[in-house]
């Protein structure tokens, strides 16, 4: 059965230079079986033609406020209340922040001023566009209004200037549809702590210890959360990803920052996911200079052990909750995975061979294999947000109801 039978999907196209990826976002959401109805902006036209989008989605585009589709009818009030969903993509710097003031001065705009859907956002725009005061305040004001984002990714952009900026790609776009609109919001109330990234330790003024994780499979789960209800924090060490739209972001730097993050907030979460990477090694005394080269001569470190954080929580976990921990491991896997679930007093261990193809750091996709107490269950190749979807699936398992 298609996924998305019997569900009506608004998808409004805007004036960016990515409207052309709403061609195949359209495409896709027609194969999981959704009504798909297009709205255009003016602008959005000047990029791609309206008749691109009528022969994908099988139904007239609607691009002028007072064009009428059936005499019986007002077209933007018909659409609006078809709408299970509402998709904006792009999402341009001026739609967003018309929404955010209220404006209703064409057909998307004042569609999205009559529907009581949910509206997803994937930003696309310039990054100093998106990292501007403006935009940031206008999207954070739609997301307290219940709107929801995804994206921007980072990257090369049109423009030729690099970082966060860049619209989703149309499958990831299409597959969060799928999930939000199948999903039995099955973690609401549940208050779901995740650490995700590495941690910096310094050396000198200029040089630090840290490894090369990205931060993109606790971002991955963070998000899997909020759309599944729950009530997400992201402990989150340096990386380059754009924050996660609805999640209380907690920067930190270094292990000891992280250790003193958890120990504050984990005892008051349901859940607990530790995706990060902390350094285990710190500089036993930080140079106050940078360290200089002195020819060939050989420089040593001496490195002092870091706080063991998930050995921390989990001395103090609390019947009821939930803990998780991720093992990156190059050798003796199930070994070395079963020693943290014993000594970290976790529930279940995702454990990743990073010398895999397709499951390093750095990378989109991931292969791990869940360890719990008693049993080992491989999983095959899969994207990292479907990845964070099978944990959250496994820790449903293990949680009590909400309230008890």
């Amino acid at each position: 059965m298609e996924p998305l039978a019997g569900k009506t999907i608004l998808v409004g196209v805007t004036g960016g230079i990515a409207a052309y990826k709403a061609c195949e976002l359209v495409s896709r959401l027609k194969k999981f079986g959704a009504e798909v109805h297009v709205i255009m902006t003016t602008s959005a036209m000047k990029l791609v033609q309206p008749v691109t989008f009528e022969v994908l989605s099988q139904n007239p585009v609607a691009t002028d406020t007072f064009h009428v589709f059936d005499s019986k009818e007002v077209t933007h009030i018909a659409l609006a209340k078809a709408a299970d969903l509402v998709v904006i993509a792009p999402a341009s710097a001026n739609v967003i922040a018309k929404l955010a003031h209220g404006l209703a001065d064409d057909m998307l705009t004042t569609t999205l001023l009559a529907t009581a859907a949910p509206i997803l956002l994937a930003p696309a725009m310039n990054t100093f566009m998106y990292q501007h005061p403006a935009t940031q305040e206008n999207l954070k004001t739609l997301i307290n209004r219940g709107a929801m984002t995804i994206g921007p990714d980072g990257g090369w952009l049109a423009c030729g200037d690099v970082g966060p900026g860049r619209m989703s790609e149309p499958k990831v776009i299409a597959a969060e549809c799928l999930r939000f609109l199948s999903n039995s919001r099955d973690f609401e109330g549940k208050r779901v702590l995740v650490t995700a990234g590495p941690t910096r330790e310094a050396l000198d003024p200029v040089r630090y210890l840290t490894n090369h994780s990205s931060g993109r499979m606790g971002y991955a789960i963070a998000q899997a959360a909020l759309a599944r209800g729950a009530v997400v924090t992201l402990v989150t060490g340096p990386v380059d990803l754009p924050g996660v739209s609805g999640a209380e972001m907690v920067n930190v730097t270094t292990t000891q920052d992280l250790y003193e993050a958890m120990v504050k907030l984990a005892p008051s979460q349901d859940v607990v996911i530790q995706a990060a990477a902390p350094a285990d090694y710190r500089a036993q005394k930080v140079a106050e200079q940078k360290l200089k080269k002195k020819g060939d001569e050989s420089l040593a470190l001496n490195l002092a052990p870091t706080r063991d954080v998930a050995q921390a929580i989990g001395q103090n976990k609390k019947p009821g909750q939930v803990f998780v921990g991720f093992s990156a491991e190059t050798e003796n896997l199930i070994e070395n995975a079963r020693r943290k679930l014993a000594g970290k007093n976790l529930d279940f261990i995702v454990l990743n061979d990073v010398t895999q193809p397709g499951a390093g750091f750095g990378v989109s996709t991931n292969i791990a294999t869940i360890v719990r107490p008693a049993s080992v269950s491989k999983l095959p190749k899969m994207e990292k947000r479907d990845l964070a979807d099978r944990i959250l699936d496994e820790v449903k398992t293990l949680c009590a109801p909400a309230g008890e």
